[in-house]
């Protein structure tokens, strides 16, 4: 089902929903995806239409919810603005297409919204177009703003002794502004742990190159988890000194990140990357790597 909606005080929204979950697309900005959730609950997504950031390109915001940025990291052109209408297509019962004319930093963006006919599964294609006359070097970046008041969670790869293996397992990526002695940060045996805390302002960011093909967000109140999975490249270059996932959080605000290859990207050339999200209620996770271990394994094996 799709229906014409406002939300978070915009027009011409749309909602998509199986009956177990519903989703709701802006065309007046974006690409955007603003809500995910189970039906008549909450939203598992951040809402924030009143933040901006201005940058030469003019006032970029984010919104809140879901987005399709351009990596590395660069001012302003990964701010380019996004707050004018895009054009869409619905795709049968459950679709939608949504495309970004190109911005002020020559990217043409895309995403394609796919909801599985039963249960919590959600595709999403990201599509990133160079508009430039340049080649440049690049990835797609999958951005989440999630609900404050819960806790991203990436795996680290499975323990092995050093009887049994030297070499060394994965990267995790550190920001010049990354404080492993704050609180909000947990480096446990299993996983990698970024929570929110709305008293702290002051921004943590880290990221990993994550074999396992997913990642988490538990929101504590709710119970609810949020797993992201994706494909891995392990011939491929990623951004950021091989980040694949990364998280960003700064008082109650959290990012959940996903990024695609590097890739030289002549003029008029594309390139995608895709994420699937699942959702799961009355999930109680606990403080210790080996409790959350126990309360999501069993999930995790239903959809990695």
């Amino acid at each position: 089902m799709i229906e014409k909606l406002t939300f978070l005080g915009q027009p011409n929204c749309y909602r998509l929903s199986n009956g177990t979950i519903d989703l709701i697309v802006s065309t007046n900005v974006g690409p955007r995806v603003l809500r995910y959730g189970f039906c008549a609950a909450e939203n598992i997504l951040g809402e924030y239409p009143g933040l901006s950031t201005p940058t030469a390109l003019g006032d970029w915001k984010p919104w809140g919810g879901h987005r399709l940025w351009v990596a590395p990291e660069e001012m302003p052109q990964s701010y380019a603005p996004d707050n004018s209408p895009i054009r869409f297509e619905i795709l049968g019962k459950h679709g939608i297409r949504l495309m970004q004319p190109t911005d002020q930093a020559g990217f043409e963006k895309e995403i394609i919204v796919e909801l599985a006919e039963r249960g919590t599964q959600v595709s999403l294609r990201h599509r990133l177009t160079n508009r430039n006359r340049s080649t440049l070097r690049v990835a797609p970046w999958a951005i989440t703003i999630v609900r404050g008041g819960g806790v991203t969670l990436i795996p680290l790869e499975p323990f092995r002794s050093h009887d049994d293996c030297l070499v060394p397992s994965q990267s995790i990526v550190l920001w010049y502004f990354t404080d492993l002695t704050d609180s909000r940060i947990t480096l446990g045996r299993n996983f990698l742990r970024l929570r929110t805390d709305k008293e702290r302002a002051k921004p943590q960011k880290f990221g990993a190159a994550n074999r396992q093909g997913w990642c988490g967000y538990h929101h504590k109140a709710s119970r609810t988890l949020l797993i992201k999975t994706f494909p891995y490249h392990h011939q491929a270059t990623y951004p950021d000194f091989g980040a694949n996932v990364e998280t960003y959080t700064a008082g109650d605000y959290m990012e959940v990140e996903t990024l695609g290859p590097l890739q030289d990207l002549q003029p008029g050339a594309a390139t995608e990357h895709t994420e699937r999200w699942h959702l799961f209620g009355d999930v109680k996770i606990g403080a210790a790597d080996a409790e959350i271990e126990r309360a999501i394994g069993p999930l995790l094996r239903t959809v990695v």
